[in-house]
């Protein structure tokens, strides 16, 4: 298992980013989390096999189609809950 903390720069707020994120994390079986961060960037949490955590944070390069990804800086972290979910901007 690996698990990520991911933060997304660009234009990645007000065109669906965390909605879209729920659902390709959803379709890839990972747990975790995304918000809104008062700095214009998206944060998220990824948690899975290696492959499928790696090819989220490939999906994360693009995004939804509105979306201008300018960069995603991954770290290793804990696992987060079972499974993921859209939290309150922080």
């Amino acid at each position: 298992m690996k698990s990520v903390r991911a933060v997304i720069s660009g234009r990645v707020q007000g065109v669906w980013y965390r909605a879209w994120t729920e659902n390709e994390a959803t379709e890839r079986g990972l747990s975790g989390w995304v918000r809104n961060c008062s700095d214009g960037t998206v944060e998220a949490v990824f948690s899975g096999t290696e492959a499928d955590v790696d090819a989220m944070l490939v999906a994360c390069r693009t995004g939804p189609r509105l979306a201008r990804v300018e960069g995603v800086v991954a770290e290793a972290c804990d696992a987060p809950e079972q499974r993921f979910s859209k939290r309150a901007t922080a």
